[in-house]
């Protein structure tokens, strides 16, 4: 039996007393695991199932197969902020579901660490700062994975970038273009120095301020793009989609 440090990413009701839950673990990245019995009245599990609550998982893995067994969930934190607000909850969707399509991957703990670290910023923070806080914690999960885009230099020849000066941003190419490379990027995007000087201080775990809501929604936009073609096999982030919109 493995014993992990784990966050609820999602969870299903399965046949008539059971529960298939999503997590990200510490030790075996995200898994998918059978909770036998949680949907009866006086189960073990309680209400430590519930999405985005934290705990560590007594885990039974499959040799073979992809769904495992969920033993037992001791609860540590339970995060009921992300529940406090619309703004918050349709975040820490949009921020599970990236999890969950970036996370099998991943055995070193590292999407479970930004995960858990971006839950917590979210859950704390005041309904204008969650935007910026959950793009910061998008770009760490994606930069955990070693897919980070390129933002100081060129994605295509390595050549420098002026900081001060805007540049074209081609997610199918991974980042940021020079001039002459971005002639031949179709579909290049022009993003202001500002955006891409926000870009790399996510990457490095700096807070960003993001006042106006069109600014807002390019961000969102725009690391959509980058992981959708980078990290879900082009499929579309359907939660990310929708708290994209939520302010328009």
């Amino acid at each position: 039996m493995l014993l992990t440090d784990a966050l609820v990413l999602h969870a299903f009701d399965y046949r008539e007393t059971s529960r298939i839950v999503r997590l990200a673990t510490r030790q075996a990245g995200v898994v998918s695991a059978v909770a036998r019995g949680a949907r009866r009245p006086k189960s073990r599990f309680g209400s430590g199932l519930d999405l985005f609550t934290s705990g560590v998982a007594h885990l039974v893995l499959h040799p073979t197969g992809d769904l495992h067994t969920l033993h037992a969930f001791d609860v540590g934190r339970a995060r009921p902020g992300l529940g406090d607000s619309l703004a918050r909850f349709r975040a820490a969707s949009a921020l599970g579901e990236l999890g969950l399509r970036v996370g099998p991957e991943d055995p070193g703990g590292a999407v479970f660490s930004a995960l858990t670290e971006g839950f917590d910023a979210i859950a704390t923070s005041p309904d204008p700062l969650v935007c910026a806080e959950t793009l910061g914690a998008a770009w760490r999960l994606v930069a955990a994975v070693g897919v980070a885009p390129a933002l100081t230099h060129c994605a295509a020849c390595d050549r420098a970038l002026d900081a001060a000066e805007p540049a074209r941003f081609a997610p199918r190419a991974g980042g940021a273009l020079c001039r002459v490379c971005a002639a031949l990027a179709p579909g290049a995007r022009l993003i202001p120095a500002e955006a891409r000087a926000a870009l790399t201080a996510w990457s490095s775990g700096e807070a960003v301020r993001l006042e106006e809501s069109p600014v807002r929604r390019a961000h969102q936009r725009l690391l959509r793009e980058f992981v959708e073609e980078h990290l879900a096999d082009r499929t579309p982030l359907r939660a990310w989609r929708a708290w994209e919109s939520e302010d328009r």
